[in-house]
């Protein structure tokens, strides 16, 4: 799939996934071309983590270099798919975003808020795994006050998990007010969620008129399809429930019910799901996703 350039804007340039274009140096390539392999004093990937810390420096000291940050958890998706999606998803997607605006991924936090019954199935179903909501805050809160040390001055929080959105609000509140007790202010971050650029047309044609909203497809057509294409090992669709999408009264029951989660811990089918619709959906994530980073950080 050839993924189109998007628009440029001063200070950070979107590119398409072939390479970066700029002058070269004996410290340091500007040209970036992809892969899982770093050569020292060669840009060779887009991961914090496989970057000797000298590249790193390099790349993020002058505070041009947004940082892209997956946040995701540990939580069921019914019984044909792994319980890695929300971390995969916004992985894969940070990826490839930042192949297209010259930036980097930091490591996942791969942990996120308790599952809450009528978004992702409760807390109460086995393997999922979860943070209290200060422990996801602090978290936040000291990632990107960390990042801010190295001289990072741009970062994004790309979220794969529903229930993390206000933890994470919450978490580049305080840093930002921490850092400005430092004297810090010239400190940005955009906090987005992967889904919110899935255009209206992909899901006309993807759910032929049957969307059920996204705060059910748990497990459905969405993640579902994403990893047919990206992750097709992790999924197997003959063990997909197809059921009606769940329908909860318009409160939260605490202790909750668990008769109220369908017994597949899914919120609705994924059986329209399929890899094609995962490249298209990856797609119009990608661009949308790298559109609005050039345009935020002009």
């Amino acid at each position: 799939m050839t993924e189109e350039p998007v628009n440029k804007a001063p200070g950070i340039t979107a590119k398409s996934p072939r390479g970066w274009s700029g002058k070269t140096n004996t410290r340091q390539q500007d040209h970036y071309k992809g892969g899982s392999k770093m050569e020292y004093g060669t840009a060779r990937s887009v991961h914090i983590s496989e970057l000797a810390w000298p590249e790193y420096d390099a790349r993020v000291r002058d505070g041009k270099t947004p940082v892209l940050i997956p946040v995701g958890a540990l939580e069921q998706h019914g019984p044909h798919m792994s319980m890695n999606p929300d971390v995969l998803l916004p992985t894969a997607i940070s990826e490839r975003v930042a192949d297209r605006i010259r930036a980097l991924v930091a490591p996942p936090i791969a942990y996120g808020y308790k599952s809450q019954q009528k978004s992702g199935g409760g807390n109460h179903m086995p393997g999922t795994t979860s943070l209290d909501g200060l422990t996801v805050t602090s978290t936040i809160r000291d990632v990107l006050k960390e990042l801010a040390r190295h001289g990072v001055r741009r970062t994004v929080l790309v979220n794969g998990h529903y229930e993390n959105s206000a933890f994470i609000v919450e978490g580049v509140d305080l840093a930002q007010r921490e850092l400005r007790w430092d004297g810090i202010r010239d400190f940005s971050t955009v906090v987005l969620s992967y889904w919110d650029f899935v255009t209206q047309e992909a899901i006309d044609d993807i759910y032929q008129g049957e969307f059920p909203g996204w705060a059910v497809e748990h497990g459905g057509v969405l993640e579902t399809s994403l990893m047919l294409h990206l992750h097709p090992h992790l999924v197997d669709m003959e063990k997909v429930c197809d059921h009606a999408p769940a329908q909860f009264p318009p409160y939260d029951f605490f202790p909750i019910k668990p008769e109220w989660t369908p017994a597949s811990g899914c919120l609705s089918s994924a059986k329209r799901a399929s890899a094609q619709h995962g490249e298209t959906l990856l797609k119009v994530c990608v661009d949308g996703i790298s559109r609005e980073l050039a345009r935020a950080f002009d």
